[in-house]
């Protein structure tokens, strides 16, 4: 039986990652910073982690608790509607410590056993945002589109090793929890010269009249990466993420 271990999996799309992967027979450590084991099925199949992905220590733990898997799913992280002017260090750090280098300390702590045995899948879940240019998320887009950079590099270093290795990109999804959490970060919005920005901005991120993405579609992409050695390495997840990425080529 296949084990995956998806990271952030209290809500949204690794929530939805883990009750499909369940649903399809597969042993699931489902990894929360606050575990809350009702949230999924009850299942002789699932063990639900505490685990902090910006914590060393709570990474070793959680891979050793784990055992060996086949799949690792990077799904941890958060946004914060900041113009980049506005954006304070602190959140830029938070930004880049959980996104970027909590997603590389969680794929090191897997990539030897996955080397040793000559398998294993790397699905990094990164966003459409990377693709173009769009105000209030420079810093946050930039954490992601770092995942993507070495996410490429890494597709090449060890697909002698027999390790697939794959980039998992949503659209904009206002069906989930993002949005809400990300407006916890939220900072400058009584600025005069960026407030009609942030009124518009933030009028759109929940707007549902046009394309959106739903956690269904990026469940079904991450276990296409997990599942299918011939899908590309890049895998677009949910209408607009289609849209936005045949529009960039």
């Amino acid at each position: 039986m296949p084990t995956v271990l998806i990271t952030g999996c209290s809500s949204g799309f690794g929530l939805e990652a883990a009750r499909l992967f369940l649903d399809r027979g597969w042993s699931v450590v489902a990894t929360m910073r606050k575990p809350q084991p009702d949230v999924l099925p009850i299942s002789e199949r699932l063990h639900v982690v505490a685990l902090d992905i910006t914590d060393p220590a709570s990474i070793a733990h959680t891979v050793s608790e784990a055992g060996p898997i086949d799949v690792l799913v990077n799904n941890a992280g958060f946004g914060a509607p900041i113009p980049v002017e506005l954006t304070p260090l602190e959140t830029a750090r938070a930004l880049f410590e959980t996104n970027t280098l909590g997603t590389l300390a969680m794929t090191q702590a897997v990539l030897p056993q996955f080397r040793e045995r000559r398998a294993g899948v790397v699905v990094n879940v990164t966003s459409t945002v990377t693709l173009k240019p769009l105000p209030l998320v420079g810093v946050y887009r930039a954490s992601k589109a770092a995942v993507n950079a070495f996410t490429e590099s890494l597709a090449a270093e060890v697909g002698p090793f027999g390790i697939r290795v794959c980039l998992v990109l949503p659209g904009r999804s206002p069906e989930t929890r993002f949005s809400a959490n990300a407006r916890k970060h939220l900072h400058g919005m009584d600025h005069p010269a960026y407030a009609p920005l942030f009124e518009r901005v933030l009028a759109g991120f929940q707007d549902t009249s046009g394309p959106i993405t739903r956690a269904p579609d990026v469940a079904e992409a991450i276990w296409r990466a997990a599942t299918d050695p011939q899908t590309p390495m890049r895998i677009a997840a949910g209408a607009d993420a289609e849209q936005w990425m045949a529009e960039v080529g």
